[in-house]
């Protein structure tokens, strides 16, 4: 093995300050693991921290994304988790294990990988065993580095804190990385999916991964299109995906003591609504900030009972960061993922 790797850094905020250099494979100390990384997923997110929209404390130099897929090359002492040649995928939230995550009401849980703690644009990583995940069996490392984020996300949302069955009716917003899990997965459940989006194209290819109803959002009010296809029902479970004035509309497509997830800032950091929905219906209004390792591990088991696979729009060679971050600004139908060769 070369005693070299390549790694992405910025020593400031901004696209411009992303470097590609070489630097030396680092060696796993006592109860850590140097991981091989064979594949890496972008989210939103990621764009966020590099362009200084997300406004974190990063140790510079630092290096960004939080999503990876990789085999275990070395352990250190008294590593038990795993050994030389696991699979494994990171965990978001590196300290949080189970339960509620740590902080408290004036400085709330978020220390994640890629954003306070160093991120995964490397060829080789060295972690904590705890920070790690078996990888699905069913899914290759392409595939598996998608999930960290945007599909425990989803998997949270859905499963973990919303409780979904079959039968109920599920909204997801768009047609990214979150909202393509949580498609997959509430259709998995037995729930009737919605989507909405500005691109008849992708509300077809939605449509063909099991949506039952697409809606585009630029033609009418959407809402109006819930309220005809459902019954006058609502929707029990809505993937908020855009943020800002958008939950105002969420909170009128929403059923009586339905739930809103929100996941999504696209439109900002502040959110609005009318207080007649919120109190007449009743609705549950929960944030998600993606999820523990143990919701992980059980995510990764119901894809290897059910055969849910990622939608993957495009792969980019690891030396690609810049034309993979023009991508996702210009959005993606699923995941964008980097892969070293």
């Amino acid at each position: 093995m070369s005693q070299t790797m390549q790694r992405w850094a910025m020593n400031a905020v901004g696209r411009e300050n992303l470097a590609l250099s070489t630097v030396p494979i680092p060696n796993p100390g006592p109860g850590e693991v140097l991981v091989r990384v064979n594949a890496i997923s972008l989210n939103y997110r990621d764009k966020m921290v590099i362009d200084g929209t997300m406004p974190l404390p990063l140790p510079f130099p630092f290096t960004p994304a939080s999503d990876m897929a990789g085999v275990v090359e070395k352990i250190g002492e008294g590593v038990t988790r795993f050994q030389e040649g696991s699979r494994v995928i990171s965990t978001f939230s590196p300290d949080w294990i189970d339960g509620k995550p740590n902080g408290n009401a004036r400085t709330p849980p978020y220390r994640t990988l890629g954003g306070v703690y160093q991120g995964m644009l490397a060829e080789y990583i060295v972690m904590s065993e705890n920070w790690l995940v078996a990888s699905p069996e069913t899914l290759d490392d392409i595939q598996a580095s998608t999930l960290p984020c945007a599909g425990l996300t989803a998997w949270f949302a859905l499963v973990e804190r919303g409780g979904i069955r079959a039968g109920q009716t599920v909204l997801v917003q768009g047609t990214g990385g979150v909202s393509m899990f949580a498609l997959q997965i509430a259709k998995a459940h037995g729930a009737q999916v919605f989507v909405t989006s500005g691109s008849d194209e992708k509300l077809a290819r939605a449509q063909a991964l099991g949506a039952d109803h697409g809606i585009n959002r630029l033609q009418g009010d959407w809402v109006d299109a819930i309220y005809e296809l459902t019954y006058e029902h609502g929707i029990d479970h809505i993937i908020e995906t855009v943020g800002g004035e958008n939950l105002s509309h969420s909170l009128r497509a929403v059923a009586v003591h339905g739930r809103i997830s929100v996941i999504g800032v696209l439109e900002g950091f502040e959110f609005s609504g009318p207080v007649g929905e919120l109190l007449l219906k009743s609705p549950t209004i929960q944030g998600i900030g993606v999820g523990h390792r143990r919701a992980l591990e059980d995510f990764v088991r119901a894809i290897d009972a059910n055969g849910l696979k990622p939608v993957i729009e495009t792969r980019y060679r690891f030396d690609e960061l810049p034309q993979a971050l023009a991508h996702l600004d210009r959005g993606a139908f699923g995941k964008i993922v980097l892969t070293r060769s």
